[in-house]
């Protein structure tokens, strides 16, 4: 189920960003970039609709993907 990031409270959205983000195995390319580079760059995806908040009933978990990787 997608979650409307703008729903969330700004806090709560900031820390699920940094915990996607901070996981081992995302990878950002050749350049080395800031927690707050890359916090902003996911943010920015879910503003222009790139990526969504999607819940997990199975796994009770929260998670950002790409728009077009979400399945209903």
């Amino acid at each position: 189920m997608i979650i409307p990031w703008q729903e969330i409270d700004t806090d709560t959205l900031n820390n699920l960003i940094e915990s996607f983000v901070l996981r081992e195995g995302t990878d950002y390319g050749e350049h080395e970039r800031s927690l707050e580079q890359k916090v902003a760059d996911v943010k920015r995806q879910l503003q222009h609709g790139e990526a969504v908040l999607v819940w997990s009933e199975l796994h009770e978990t929260v998670n950002i993907m790409p728009r077009g990787q979400f399945h209903d």
